[in-house]
């Protein structure tokens, strides 16, 4: 089983162990910050969870947490041996929280990151929740705050010698996400055409 520092223990199968080195091998942007983190005990027999943020100096303009499943027996909802899990969250201005086709729009961002990489999200189900904070007595001078809130999962379908999907091609996809989220311009090529939310009012509360 995973512990909680991170760490994948020997008498793990070995394609949820692969599985977990092609997450810590994945080159990312620069601007993610990514950590391994306690992950949930009951979702699946091996589980194995991270942690991001988006950071420009001090100030954390989305953060999130991917977890990594596995059932060597198959799991009849997943379709698959493997199933990963995101939390994406940010904050952004009212107005744009306003905007009636925003979850749609969020939701595309996902798939989209993924069929940009050439990745394939199978049995893809998810919510995207919109909150919004007005603040009162001593708390009043505090603007409205408003965020964003993505959850989802999939089964990874493209698998490498072994049967082990392309899990670090998925955590690439999956932090292009939490960069669009933050309204981080695209890092390659011929994506001008991505639009992204505009900044942020400060770092996430916990």
């Amino acid at each position: 089983m995973e512990s909680s520092e991170g760490k994948v223990a020997d008498s793990a199968p070995l394609p949820f162990r692969a599985a977990v080195e092609a997450l810590r091998g994945a080159r990312l942007r620069p601007e993610i910050e990514i950590d391994p983190t306690r992950a949930p005990q009951r979702l699946a027999p091996y589980a194995y969870a991270l942690e991001a943020a988006v950071v420009d100096g001090e100030e954390d303009l989305a953060d999130g947490r991917l977890v990594l499943l596995h059932d060597p027996s198959g799991h009849d909802a997943w379709q698959g041996t493997f199933r990963l899990v995101t939390l994406v969250r940010a904050e952004l201005e009212p107005e744009m929280a306003a905007d009636p086709l925003l979850p749609e729009v969020c939701w595309s961002w996902l798939t989209g990151a993924l069929q940009a990489r050439g990745l394939c999200a199978g049995e893809a189900s998810g919510t995207v929740t919109r909150a919004g904070s007005h603040y009162f007595g001593g708390l009043s001078e505090r603007p409205p705050a408003s965020q964003i809130e993505i959850r989802a999962s999939w089964t990874p379908r493209e698998e490498t010698r072994g049967g082990v999907p392309d899990t670090g091609a998925h955590l690439a996809a999956w932090c292009d996400l939490l960069c669009q989220v933050a309204g981080l311009p695209p890092a390659g090529p011929g994506d001008g055409s991505v639009v992204s939310l505009p900044q942020r009012r400060g770092p996430l509360s916990p």
